[in-house]
């Protein structure tokens, strides 16, 4: 799709500033380390570089960097909570970065008061004005989650696992879910790296912190996400350090997991390397289900059913193996008079998955069989101060090809035992079929920042993404005759004022999407291809409001556009139809929240609550079809949802941190009539969205020791208990109050126990999950493991 002629002038205005600047001036950039007396890092502690306005604070691991500073001779100030402050003086060099290491000394005469104190990152990004939450992942880098499993912890979050290790989930923020969510890494799009690039595959240490945008999301993003979006942050320091883990499992599951990066100071070089492998059979439990006893057998194959009727019994899942493997490496330079970033990179990822049933748990496959891979290239660049003071550049693109195969040749039908029947159809229904999808993709993305003074900054981010997708039969045809294209461009302005010494924040944005579909659909006994454009327009405002220094409030509007994903337009080849006829989904968003955090002497406390609305047209959601054993999105004509969350955090010095959280949400169906014609109500008017939990909560206990076997040791217990109510599988509207189908209220409990030494160089961790062994289900009644164990073997050197 071309750009309109309104973006093509913006392009133009925007390069015209680029071409004009002067040239840049030789900057310099001051990091370092605070710890204290015993050598312990010093996480929140306040920097500030005297007769300026720059200053940081240091993260959980005391460093801290400030960028772009003029050369010449500075004082910096450093103080923290109970610590007596300190200054120092420095020289900085044209072109030099320079390094500052400080010890504070402890003061004891202040340790009972209250005190204003540094934030971390963290911190800073929870009171930022729209309604997020920031993970930081280094409590969990011991155990053997995944990045979906920190999230499922986080108040306002639900994700709903299909099965074990691999399998497909659901995730949602404050009720709206699927692709309304969307993922990235570093601010770039998670699924432009490869089918195996999901939240449920990414090993946590491959991550610094999790931001989770609840409903508006900010305009560098440059998303369509109308739900909400979930940005996985790496480490951006300029470093040497290696993370090597390796864990072993319940089920035969492996999980490794190696990212390190090699900076040459002198030139500024760097290597950066990030792998990951997972491995599991799958082969749990599956409690009550229904099997065939009888008949004549031959092996496997229940050759005459007479006499065989169904019992109910437990038995071990037998087709659920799942593979995959990711390998990316990036090599650039940083630090360099025109650029602060230039990295080219490659990447690899690898998929081969069984599948075990279809979208419900009667629904057996026993030799249904998914391979997937993908190879991708990209370039990113950043330059802050680009010709002018405060003009920031961004600038990512990538080409990527995902690949995937899905055999399903088999005549026969399978059940929970492993026996089988011989049929008609595939074991999924219809002939027999190797299903090719073959999706060639570009993207770029460019973001440009100005910060005209301290109160007054500007953001313009641009996106093109286009996609190519291909699905065949290879058994019927060696090709695609009629691929689908699919062209999005998303542009964004934004306008962010500070006032009254930063205590007021406002930020006024603007969306153009734009979409232009090219697909195939039947009509008139044959199939054609259809060409669909769509433009749509959003806008909002973030605000908050600091009524002291950790006490705010804030709010935010928004009028968003969500458009269609790949997935919903043109099938998955698998679990989900194509639907050539699905629109765009749309949603004005209203969060209003507060937070307010205290601390005393080594006491730490943090309180956060927001309500949420969302009333969403035209809501994308998924419809089981049992003729065809999948799914088909579709559009609702309208969807309203209101909640509420709260969570509680409190620590104690690094010995003791407790978080509980609770969401309420109320997603209900708000479609009066069906079609236009129509003037009587539908039966599920008023009815709760089916299959989406409405009330769960979490609690979280972390208590460690430092040095309890010896010098620069922690021995560290965590104890994760999560609630879901129950709720509907399907409308509520149908079936009597005693056959309707619900998903029961869930208790799940998790522990684990970690130990290092050498200073978090080497760590070792055992892991209990489903502690209880409960029956635990999530999407659409599918049974997820029971009780499981595993151990994690950690290097780390930094």
């Amino acid at each position: 799709m071309q750009p309109s002629k309104s973006l093509r002038s913006a392009l133009i205005i925007v390069f015209c500033l680029l071409s004009f600047g002067i040239s840049a001036q030789t900057l310099t950039t001051l990091s370092g380390q605070i710890k204290n007396d015993l050598g312990e890092a010093i996480p929140g502690a306040s920097i500030a570089i005297k007769k300026t306005n720059r200053g940081t604070t240091s993260n959980s691991d005391g460093y801290f960097s400030i960028p772009d500073l003029m050369p010449g001779n500075y004082t910096v100030e450093v103080s923290a909570v109970s610590f007596k402050k300190t200054s120092e003086t420095i020289t900085l060099k044209a072109g030099q970065a320079s390094t500052l290491n400080i010890s504070l000394k402890e003061n004891q005469t202040d340790l009972s008061e209250v005190q204003v104190y540094g934030k971390t990152e963290v911190q800073e990004v929870k009171e930022q004005a729209f309604t997020v939450n920031a993970i930081e992942t280094k409590q969990f880098a011991n155990t053997t989650a995944d990045l979906n499993q920190v999230l499922n912890r986080s108040a306002g979050v639900r994700i709903r696992e299909q099965g074990g290790l691999g399998s497909n989930f659901n995730f949602s923020i404050n009720g709206l879910s699927g692709k309304a969510v969307k993922y990235f890494i570093d601010g770039v799009p998670m699924e432009i790296l490869g089918s195996s690039m999901s939240l449920n595959n990414i090993p946590v240490n491959l991550a610094e912190r999790v931001e989770v945008y609840k409903g508006v999301v900010p305009v560098q993003l440059g998303s369509d996400a109308m739900g909400g979006a979930v940005n996985v942050i790496t480490s951006q320091k300029q470093t040497n350090y290696v993370d090597i883990s390796h864990s072993y499992g319940s089920f035969n599951t492996h999980r490794s997991a190696f990212t390190g990066q090699y900076v040459h100071k002198p030139t500024g070089i760097t290597v950066k390397g990030t792998a990951f492998f997972n491995y599991s059979d799958n082969n749990y439990k599956m409690k009550g289900v229904e099997i065939l006893e009888g008949g004549k057998r031959n092996g496997n194959q229940i050759t005459d059913l007479s006499g065989a009727s169904f019992v109910t019994t437990d038995t071990r899942r037998f087709h659920d193996t799942f593979r995959s493997s990711m390998a990316q490496l990036e090599v650039g330079v940083s630090n360099k008079k025109w650029a602060d970033v230039l990295y080219a990179g490659l990447g690899y990822t690898e998929g081969d998955q069984d599948l075990q049933t279809g979208f419900e748990q009667t629904i057996v496959y026993g030799n249904v069989n998914r391979k997937s891979n993908a190879l991708s290239g990209m370039l990113r660049y950043k330059k802050n101060n680009l010709f002018v003071q405060g003009l920031d550049l961004s600038l990512f693109a990538s080409m990527s090809k995902d690949k995937f195969v899905t055999a399903d040749t088999l005549l026969r039908q399978y059940y929970w035992d492993g026996s089988w029947t011989a049929k008609a159809a595939s074991e999924m229904g219809s002939i027999k079929t190797l299903s090719n999808i073959i999706r060639p993709r570009t993207f770029t993305r460019a973001n440009l920042s100005y910060t005209l003074n301290e109160k007054h900054s500007f953001n313009i981010n641009y996106i093109i993404d286009h996609l190519k997708n291909e699905s065949f039969n290879e058994l019927l045809t060696p090709s695609d005759d009629m691929p689908g294209i699919m062209n999005k461009q998303i542009l964004g302005i934004s306008y962010q004022q500070q006032f009254f010494e930063e205590k007021l924040v406002n930020t006024f944005f603007a969306k153009y999407y734009g979409l232009a579909l090219e697909r195939k659909k039947y009509v008139d006994q044959s199939y054609q291809v259809i060409d669909s454009r769509y433009n749509n327009y959003g806008y909002g405002i973030a605000s908050r409001y600091k009524l002291l220094p950790d006490l705010g409030i804030k709010i935010s509007l928004e009028h968003a556009y969500r458009l269609q994903e790949v997935e919903e337009v043109f099938g998955d080849g698998l679990n989900v139809q194509p639907n050539p006829d699905l629109k765009p989904e749309s949603s004005d968003n209203v969060n209003l929240g507060a937070y307010y955090g205290l601390r005393f002497d080594k006491h730490k406390f943090f309180l956060e609550a927001s309500g949420f609305y969302r009333d969403a047209k035209d809501f994308i959601y998924p419809v089981p079809d049992q003729r065809s054993k999948a799914l088909k999105n579709e559009n609702k004509s309208s969807v309203q949802v209101t909640g509420f969350e709260a969570e509680l955090r409190y620590d104690y010095s690094d010995l003791i941190a407790f978080n509980i959280n609770a969401t309420y949400q109320n997603a209900v169906n708000m479609t009066k009539f069906g079609n236009t014609t129509s003037t009587t109500y539908e039966a599920t008017y008023k009815n709760k969205i089916p299959n989406q939990p409405w009330m769960f909560g979490n609690a979280n206990l972390s208590i460690g020791k430092n040095n309890v076997f010896g010098k620069d040791t922690r021995l560290q217990f965590n104890w994760f208990t999560q609630y879901v109510h129950w709720f509907y599988l399907t409308w509520e509207a149908f079936g009597n109050a005693n056959g309707k189908s619900t998903i029961p209220t869930q208790v799940i409990h998790n522990a684990s126990l970690s130990y290092s030494f050498k200073n978090g160089r080497y760590n070792i961790s055992g892991e209990c999950r489903n502690l209880t062994d409960d029956l635990a289900f999530d999407n659409f009644r599918l049974q997820k493991p029971g009780r499981s164990f595993s151990v994690k073997l950690r290097y780390f050197l930094k």
